[in-house]
């Protein structure tokens, strides 16, 4: 697929991500991969509803340097680790939607293990409810580069699959394409608010 196709595949999901509300107030970033060396990733400030292709920078992966001078996301080095971490990834999503927002205040462990849910299959590899599928939480941090050491040095010791929710951030999820990227946000999505209002119901 070229950048162009990717890149519109890309837009069409970010104004799917904007209806639905999950990257409100320009919150929220999206890149997709051009090749081992270059990503495409959205610029800081837009509103992730309205972006255009010519919203998408081309950065290095290596570097996170983008060689317009334009400013990138401020989480651009989450999106490049992602790409060094797993060559099959070729689309990342990083969202703010109140779900992931909220489950990763509530859960104190460093996992959510989803368990009993149908919709687990929405995620690839996955062929039954029965199966504990962990997603990883890391504690927030302005410091994009302490915080990407940290999932770094986590996906050395443990499968690092799908994506990871980051605490009172959001949720941020990969695919081999944008629309495996696009499938696995909606499950996880629909997933957090299933585990969120059971243990809401849990209480009463």
């Amino acid at each position: 697929m070229t950048a162009n196709l990717q890149t519109d595949a890309l837009v069409e999901a970010c104004h799917w991500i904007g209806a639905k509300g999950w990257a409100p107030a320009t919150g929220g970033n999206m890149s997709v991969r051009e090749d081992a060396q270059w990503c495409w990733l959205s610029e800081s400030g837009k509103d992730k509803g309205s972006l255009t292709n010519s919203d998408f920078l081309k950065v290095e992966i290596a570097t996170n340097q983008a060689p317009s001078g334009r400013k990138p996301s401020a989480e651009t080095g989450l999106h490049t680790l992602i790409y060094r971490l797993f060559p099959e990834a070729n689309a990342v999503l990083h969202v703010h939607t109140v779900n992931a927002t909220l489950l990763s205040r509530i859960e104190k462990s460093a996992e959510l293990v989803l368990s009993g849910y149908e919709m687990q299959k929405s995620l690839r590899g996955q062929t039954s409810h029965l199966d504990s599928v962990p997603i990883a939480i890391f504690d927030n941090d302005q410091d994009i580069d302490a915080l990407a050491r940290r999932i770094e040095h986590y996906a050395t010791e443990r499968p690092l699959n799908y994506g990871f929710l980051l605490r009172g951030h959001g949720l941020t999820c990969w695919g081999r394409d944008v629309a495996e990227a696009r499938r696995h946000l909606e499950g996880l999505e629909f997933l957090f608010e299933c585990e969120l209002r059971l243990r809401q119901l849990e209480k009463l």
